[in-house]
């Protein structure tokens, strides 16, 4: 099958600013790249890990093939990234389905590192943190883009009613 860039996808700008950057890196590889989105039950918890086959939630599982057909054509447009290109959909936790997904210490792993702040890093674990510490190959953990944090900066005035001073946008 040859080398691989495996990106992992959730939808979010951070993971479409991650498969641009796992593209170029295919490219430059001559490698295949494969589009990852983990996917977990309602209420994830024992047994949300594994095979999307035979699942219980099939409803779940259309779902996140849905997401996933969305990220890509967001991403690349209905001409796809241009390189031969595998779109994958795993029932577990991001971390752990990405860090199974690779192969070996020759593929690439991309990963969005994302806009974290101290309440979310206590409430959910990094799936880049994760990636970085048990993959067997390299982890390329991609930065949000500078529009992406003035987008979560927007986002939590507005949760918090804070007034925003239109000259900061302009900046």
């Amino acid at each position: 099958m040859g080398r691989r860039v495996v990106a992992g996808v959730s939808g979010g700008p951070g993971s479409l600013t991650a498969l641009h950057r796992a593209a170029d890196e295919a490219r430059l590889r001559g490698a295949q790249l494969w589009a990852v989105l983990a996917w977990q039950a309602p209420g994830g918890g024992l047994g949300s890990r594994g095979s999307g086959a035979g699942s219980p939630y099939p409803e779940c599982r259309a779902a996140a093939v849905g997401r996933l057909r969305e990220a890509l054509d967001a991403a690349f447009g209905p001409g796809g990234p241009g390189i031969a290109l595998a779109g994958q959909v795993v029932r577990g936790t991001p971390g752990a389905v990405l860090v199974d997904a690779v192969r070996d210490a020759g593929d690439l792993l991309v990963v969005g590192a994302g806009c974290r702040g101290r309440l979310l890093g206590a409430l959910r674990p990094s799936v880049a943190r994760h990636c970085l510490a048990h993959a067997p190959c390299p982890v390329l953990a991609v930065p949000p883009s500078p529009l992406e944090a003035q987008l979560h900066a927007v986002r939590r005035r507005n949760a918090w009613h804070l007034p925003l001073d239109a000259r900061e946008l302009a900046e």
